[in-house]
């Protein structure tokens, strides 16, 4: 008998202590409960009511945490399912605020701006389910760095207005090797629905143009989806953007090296004949069609920055205030005012290092010069067509002057 005492006694004092644990696994239990885990009350049970008392909300953080080179566009965003945002922080890892934005059911949150390169950025995200019940999300990334991306620089400027020749010409700052999938990614179009073609000159640059010139008046619209996109082994475009730009009206200008005399038109009209001066016979004006790609009230111009240059080295030339002054090729050669030769040079004999020379006064004010007219006349994208100068055709990518290759050979060099 005092043996089954003992037993019985342990046997109790077991239940009660499996009790107790029951008891501490939840906030109740059942005094029925075996001291070996088994029947509807067991531990497995306990951590399913347990369970079922925490947040049913999902957040998700996006790029997921420790992601590199992420994107410093689309990449960040946070967005719940089965609850409600109540709280989204962003910061920098040193730590400057993001500000974001919240849509209007509260399921999703996404920075108001773009996001800097080479940073690291912490999100900490709160929601709550319907229950309100609260759950809890954290992430770190970093975003891509310069090393690893590319950017293109285009020209020209959104909102401006350009002449009929101006093509959009985009260079990246790195090699693009992947040239298809780049090209993929910029769409050129205009209002008057013209086919717009890219040519690659190089690794780092693609022009855009259609067949002929663009519709004077129309909308050209340049569309950079370049976020994300490999250009070349381990390097990725950034941008994402839309750019629009006017075409302005139909002028284009003829400059004959022969005659000394250029004609200005509009839309196939001749509104204004100017004599000029072109390049000397040693020193002759590349022939071809050529746009205008920057304009200079004023300018120097020094020999020696394209080669002209004495026995001394010293440039053969130095003007330290050329007048309205309109540049035509990467290289050097300019429409410009030219107020040291004597007047009776234009449109009698061609005198200039390869420059198209105009008559013109010192200081760029005198408003009844050649050289004004011109320059007020113009805008960046007019185009000017040089003949019988006797020289050879000024190169496609030398200035924005892809003009001067035939459609076919233009469209041969897409990559899609």
């Amino acid at each position: 008998m005092t043996v089954s005492k003992r037993r019985r006694g342990l046997t109790v004092a077991s239940a009660l202590l499996g009790g107790v644990l029951v008891l501490s696994a939840c906030s109740g239990g059942d005094d029925s409960a075996s001291s070996d885990g088994g029947g509807d009350t067991s531990q497995a049970k306990a951590d399913e009511a347990a369970a079922k008392k925490s947040s049913q909300a999902e957040i998700k953080i996006t790029p997921k945490d420790g992601t590199d080179n992420a994107s410093i566009n689309n990449s960040a965003a946070v967005t719940v399912s089965k609850g409600t945002l109540t709280a989204v922080t962003m910061t920098t890892s040193e730590g400057a605020k993001v500000a974001g934005e919240l849509s209007a059911d509260k399921t999703s949150w996404k920075p108001d701006t773009q996001l800097e390169r080479s940073t690291t950025y912490k999100v900490a995200a709160e929601a709550k389910d319907s229950d309100g019940l609260v759950a809890h999300e954290n992430a770190s990334f970093t975003t891509v760095s310069p090393a690893n991306s590319f950017i293109g620089n285009f020209t020209p400027e959104d909102g401006s207005t350009v002449g009929v020749g101006m093509p959009v010409s985009i260079n990246f700052d790195k090699a693009i090797t992947n040239k298809a999938a780049v090209q993929k990614g910029i769409t050129v179009s205009s209002s008057s629905g013209q086919e717009v073609v890219g040519h690659w000159f190089n690794a780092n640059r693609i022009d855009f143009r259609p067949e002929d010139y663009w519709k004077e008046n129309s909308t050209v619209t340049l569309k950079l989806a370049l976020d994300g996109v490999q250009g070349a082994n381990g390097v990725y475009g950034v941008q994402q953007k839309t750019v629009t730009f006017k075409i302005g009206r139909n002028q284009v200008s003829y400059v004959d090296a022969k005659t000394k005399q250029m004609k200005v038109t509009q839309n196939g009209a001749t509104i204004k004949t100017i004599p000029i001066s072109a390049g000397s016979p040693d020193n002759k004006t590349y022939e071809g069609v050529m746009v205008m790609s920057e304009k200079f009230k004023e300018t120097r111009m020094n020999g020696a920055t394209v080669g002209f240059t004495d026995d001394d080295g010293k440039g053969e030339y130095d003007i330290k205030d050329v007048p309205h002054a309109i540049r035509l090729t990467n290289s050097g050669t300019f429409m410009h005012g030219n107020y040291w030769g004597a007047k009776s040079i234009f449109g009698s004999v061609n005198t200039s290092h390869g420059c198209v020379g105009l008559s013109d006064t010192k200081g760029a004010n005198d408003t009844g010069t050649a050289g004004y007219w011109m320059y007020t006349h113009s805008i960046v994208g007019d185009v000017v067509v040089v003949k019988n100068t006797g020289d050879k055709t000024v190169a496609p990518d030398n200035g924005l002057n892809g003009w001067n290759l035939s459609w076919a050979d233009w469209k041969a060099g897409s990559a899609v």
